[in-house]
């Protein structure tokens, strides 16, 4: 009966994962292929999803990554960003596609609000989706590479975002499962990410945008990249 009874209850807990992960991920599409102002409504649909669902499946802080253990040691996935970063920056200055207008300040002016959205897709791909594929799933590898695999494809038609973030992914998921600490990886991404928008001409990239907002960008007459924090 034992054995019955635990069988059950992975079947419930299975078929809460898949659910909690299908209807967070499809709403997300969604918002990325909705014109406004049904993208505004459904982005906060996405949103009240998303803290719902990881409230009635809380793990505890620790499972999530938000705490201090491994952030030392974790530390050097921010300063390999920032290398990566600072070697971007010298090739597009000498092809003269760097956007950088200012200094540090300038750049947290510019873009405290993509390095906040930076941190909030962080803890979707590893918080979220990560731990549920990894129950779905027979193998962490697997779960990894779907984890990545999604999150390229909500970057899709970008077609510069879209193989960045599969690489990224990918990294960022194996990284987290190394060190189960959140913070690197978010302020690594917020490095990356604002990288890509300083060193890459805007209507090249489509100033970050991804699914129907890539398709409807039009350059805006503004000197640097006009980086939204939320899919447009």
């Amino acid at each position: 009966m034992a054995g019955v009874a635990g069988s059950t209850r992975n079947q419930r807990t299975w078929r809460r994962d898949a659910v909690e992960l299908a209807t967070a991920y499809g709403l997300i599409l969604l918002v990325v292929w909705t014109p406004r102002p049904w993208q505004r409504v459904l982005w906060l649909a996405a949103a009240a999803a998303v803290v719902y669902f990881t409230c009635v499946s809380f793990d505890g802080v620790e499972s999530m990554g938000l705490r201090r253990k491994n952030l030392l040691c974790a530390l050097w996935v921010v300063w390999a960003a920032l290398l990566v970063a600072g070697v971007a920056c010298a090739v597009a200055a000498h092809l003269h596609t760097l956007r950088l207008l200012g200094g540090p300040a300038w750049v947290l002016k510019n873009y405290w609000a993509y390095a906040l959205w930076a941190a909030v897709q962080q803890f979707l791909l590893q918080c979220y989706f990560l731990a549920r594929l990894r129950r779905l799933l027979p193998s962490d590898a697997a779960a990894t590479a779907a984890a990545a695999g999604i999150f390229a494809l909500a970057h899709v038609p970008n077609p510069i975002l879209a193989p960045i973030t599969l690489l990224w992914g990918l990294a960022s998921c194996m990284l987290f499962l190394r060190y189960r600490n959140l913070y690197p990886l978010a302020l690594a991404h917020a490095v990356l990410g604002i990288t890509v928008a300083l060193t890459i001409p805007g209507p090249v990239i489509h100033n970050m945008r991804v699914g129907l907002g890539y398709l409807n960008y039009h350059h805006p007459r503004s000197a640097h990249a006009d980086v939204s924090t939320e899919p447009q």
